[in-house]
Order: C-alpha cells, then structure tokens, then sequence
C-alpha cells in the first residue's frame, strides 16, 4: 500500500512538472517493490499457518480451484470496461526498454510478482486478514472459509475498487472468496490466483495487450 500510494504521489508530481519521471522509471519501480515484499513474506512464512500446502494434495479441489483461476482469466479479458470518469489505464509494455536484456529481466520480475508474490500477499490480506476481520476483530478466531453477506460483499467491492477494471475486480474477488468458502483453505485461494494471473501474463506477452498488465 505504501507502494502504491508512492508511486501515486511520484505521478501527481510528474502531472505538476515538480519532477521529471520518465515511462522507464515507472517500470523499474516494480522491481524494487516485489523484491521487498517477496522478502517479508519470506521473512515471516513460518507465522503464516493458515497456508497449509497439504491441501494441494487434494486433487479434485486442485483441479477446480485451477479452472476457477482460468475462468477468472477467461472473464477478465472480456471485462475490460472501466468507469466513465477514469483515464485510460497505463499498461506495463517492457518493448519501451531499448536493451533486450533489460526487457527479459523486467518480464521476468513482473511474472515473479504477478503469479507468485501478489497471489501470496494479496490472499493473505484479503481473505485471511479482511474477511475474517470484517466477521470479528479476533479474526485468527474465525475459521478459514467462513463467509458473512457482509464479509463477503465488502471485500468483493473492496478488490474491485484496488483494480483499475473495476468490474473485473469485483468478478475476480467474488470467485477467490467462493474458493475460499469451498476449499476451506488459502492455498487453494492462492493457486486459483496465482493461475488467473499466470494466463493474465501468458495473454499479455503474446497479444501485447499492454493495458491488461
């Protein structure tokens, strides 16, 4: 969030001409931001017990949560619509990277981030943190994959409003919450992110839809 609300801060200056902040810049801003969130998640894996990896051994649910995921991916690509109000969204297009070797370390950090670090980060915040937390301040005392209508509406319309696809957000947080009810289990939460990211980012570098990234 600090993050976000630095590079936002960094842009409204650009907008003003306080600075001067070139399109490279702000795509190897993204580098430092996974390295330092991927690093605390490493630091602090062991307090995080409500990922058990031992429901990965559960096929079935694999394989659903798995479709889910290409089913988020599938309908995020046809929900591309934005509000009204809202400026076209940037995109992350690495081709304006003169060096070759610059573009492939950058495509790769951005892959790193989107199927492995947001998928952790964001679920643990989401449905770990927020939704318990919305059901009781207590929230370790809640159980893993218990919903309220409030809960869950909520954080649906809170993941919406963190996209720039708004609509496609809220499908999106919508369907990580229902896996989350089902599987009774955030590393299933984080495999069906993880895959809709992962064909997110697979549709991206083969289309160049850069405005999906």
């Amino acid at each position: 969030m600090l993050f976000i609300a630095g590079e936002q801060g960094l842009a409204f200056l650009h907008r003003h001409e306080a600075i001067t902040l070139s399109e490279t810049v702000r795509l190897w801003l993204y580098a430092p931001r996974v390295a330092l969130v991927g690093a605390l998640l490493l630091a602090f894996r062991r307090h995080y017990g409500e990922i058990d990896t031992r429901d990965l051994l559960k096929l079935r649910q694999v394989l659903i949560s798995a479709a889910v995921g290409v089913m988020i991916f599938a309908l995020w690509i046809k929900m591309d619509w934005t509000l009204s109000s809202q400026a076209a969204p940037p995109g992350f297009d690495p081709g304006i990277l003169s060096d070759a070797p610059g573009r492939w370390i950058m495509i790769t950090v951005r892959c790193i981030g989107a199927v492995i670090v947001v998928p952790i980060m964001e679920e643990l915040f989401w449905r770990s943190f927020l939704l318990r937390y919305l059901i009781d301040n207590d929230f370790m005392a809640v159980a893993i994959g218990r919903l309220t209508w409030f809960s869950f509406l909520a954080t649906t319309l809170l993941f919406g409003l963190e996209h720039h696809y708004l609509f496609a957000g809220m499908m999106a947080g919508a369907l990580f919450s229902l896996v989350y009810f089902w599987t009774r289990s955030i590393a299933h939460c984080i495999l069906c992110h993880a895959v809709a990211n992962l064909g997110l980012a697979i549709y991206v570098l083969t289309t160049a839809q850069w405005q999906f990234w």
